[in-house]
Formats: C-alpha cells, sequence, structure tokens
C-alpha cells in the first residue's frame, strides 16, 4: 500500500459513500481504499461498491494507510483506538473521526499524542453532493487541516468550524438527508393522491427540491425571498403555503435539527 491509501475503520454506509465519492472524484482508485469491520455483510458490501480490499483486523488498515477514517458507532471509538494505540504512529497516521458527537478531548484523551480532525459528513458524498463540516485536533497540522478539505470538499462542500458547533452541523446536514428524503416521499404521495403515477410523482418531487436548494446556493438570495417569488396573490401556492403552517411544517423541522442536536451532545458524553 502506497502513502495515498486511505483506511476505514468500520465499513458501513457511511464509510462506503464516502468511499465510492472519492473514487468518482478521482482522489483515489480502488486499489488503495481499504476497510476494516466485525461484520462480514458489511465487509462484503464494501469491497463490492468500491473494489476496495478489507479484513476483520483493524491493525492490518492501519498498517496499510496512513489516513484512517474512524467510523464505528460513537459508543465504540475510544475502545478502537484504545486497541489501535500499540499499532498508531503519531508522524505517518492522520486520523479522522466521523463518529457523531465523540469529542476531540475525547479522542485525544483515547490515544495521546496522535494527529486528529473530527469531522461530521452526510451521506449525499456518494453523488459528490455531501455538505460536511470540521475541526482539527490540538496536534493536527495545517497540512492536516488542508488535506481534510481536499478529501470532503471533493464530495461536496467542507467547512472549517469551531468544534463546540459540531453537534448542530450533525442535527442539521449530518440528520439532514432523512428529512429531505421525508419530505420527497410526502410530496410524492401527495402527487399520487392527485392523480399523477408514483414514478412520475417522485421524480418530479426530488427534482423540485434539488432545483430550490441550487437557487439558494446559486442566487444567494434568503429562502424566504425565494419562497415569496413564487406566491403569487390569491394563487395557488399561498393556498398550499397556509396549509404547511397549519400542519407545523417549519415547527417540526426546527424541533428535528435540535432534537438531533442533543442527541448528538449526549452520545459525547456518553
Amino acid at each position: 500500500m502506497s502513502a495515498s491509501t486511505i483506511g476505514f475503520l468500520g465499513a458501513g454506509k457511511m464509510a462506503t459513500a464516502l468511499a465510492k465519492g472519492f473514487l468518482h472524484a478521482g482522489l483515489v482508485t480502488a486499489d488503495r481504499l481499504v476497510a476494516s469491520d466485525v461484520h462480514p455483510g458489511a465487509r462484503d458490501a464494501f469491497t463490492k461498491e468500491t473494489g476496495g480490499k478489507v479484513s476483520a483486523s483493524n491493525s492490518e488498515i492501519a498498517a496499510a494507510a496512513d489516513v484512517l477514517f474512524l467510523a464505528v458507532k460513537p459508543d465504540q471509538v475510544c475502545a478502537l483506538l484504545t486497541e489501535l494505540q500499540p499499532h498508531l504512529d503519531s508522524k505517518r497516521h492522520l486520523l479522522i473521526s466521523i463518529a457523531a458527537g465523540v469529542t476531540l478531548a475525547r479522542l485525544e484523551a483515547a490515544a495521546p499524542g496522535n494527529r486528529f480532525i473530527r469531522v461530521m459528513p452526510n451521506t449525499p458524498a456518494l453523488v459528490s453532493a455531501s455538505a460536511s463540516a470540521y475541526s482539527p485536533g490540538s496536534h493536527a497540522t495545517k497540512g492536516d487541516s488542508e488535506l481534510a478539505q481536499k478529501l470532503l470538499g471533493s464530495v461536496g462542500i467542507a467547512l472549517e468550524l469551531k468544534e463546540k458547533l459540531l453537534d448542530a452541523v450533525t442535527g442539521l446536514s449530518g440528520s439532514g438527508p432523512a428529512y429531505a428524503f421525508i419530505m420527497i416521499e410526502a410530496l410524492a404521495d401527495g402527487g399520487v393522491a392527485s392523480g399523477l403515477p408514483r414514478d412520475i410523482a417522485q421524480k418530479l418531487a426530488a427534482q423540485t427540491l434539488l432545483g430550490a436548494a441550487k437557487m439558494v446556493l446559486e442566487t444567494g438570495q434568503h429562502p424566504a425571498a425565494l419562497k415569496d417569488a413564487v406566491c403569487s396573490p390569491g394563487g395557488t401556492t399561498i393556498e398550499a403555503v397556509h396549509e404547511l403552517e397549519k400542519a407545523g411544517l417549519r415547527a417540526g423541522l426546527i424541533n428535528a435539527v435540535r432534537a438531533s442536536t442533543e442527541k448528538s451532545k449526549k452520545l459525547g458524553q456518553a
């Protein structure tokens, strides 16, 4: 394995999404992707989706790669680092944690002297449309931050933020794809209820959210201004918006982000 090999400790859906994103962006080739997981099914799925090499041994992956993504569940991270400590080289390894809620302080306490970047990505990395944020640890170098930016930026947008903001990022963009999927499903259901074929309704719903998001990002206008531009006086859209307000859609989404944020904080204290 060369110095550009990327390893994933945990080969679940998020790890696979990132690995596929890196492949699609041309940052790595399949022979330079490795992953470990205790579950054979996860290992098989990672290889099938990425072509990368897999192992049941975490230490084997640490020996093979210089960039290591910690992609296990939050309550497993510290035990993983304790296991790996004899196999880590602070000059060689950059450890990038995507475990929700696990603070840099806890990571550095579990593997003292090592270089960490804490990241909150999301699954649209799979289609190069991720929204990620990251914070460097106390031993991370400028080059480490630049590498994290390069990797995450290749699969969407990546923002360096103060660590105290990462729980809010988890609640918003980390969990956010699920909120959007529910909205797409519900909009498609509404289309079917109004007479559209299911496949047509789903395509229209998904493209509508995609188009609206692009308008916000590319015009720089406030979402409220863009919404107002669609709402003609006495028209169909303002009637629909009234129903959404009565249903509490706005409050429900705010509450969802806050609930996910608080859960992330609790995971960090576990």
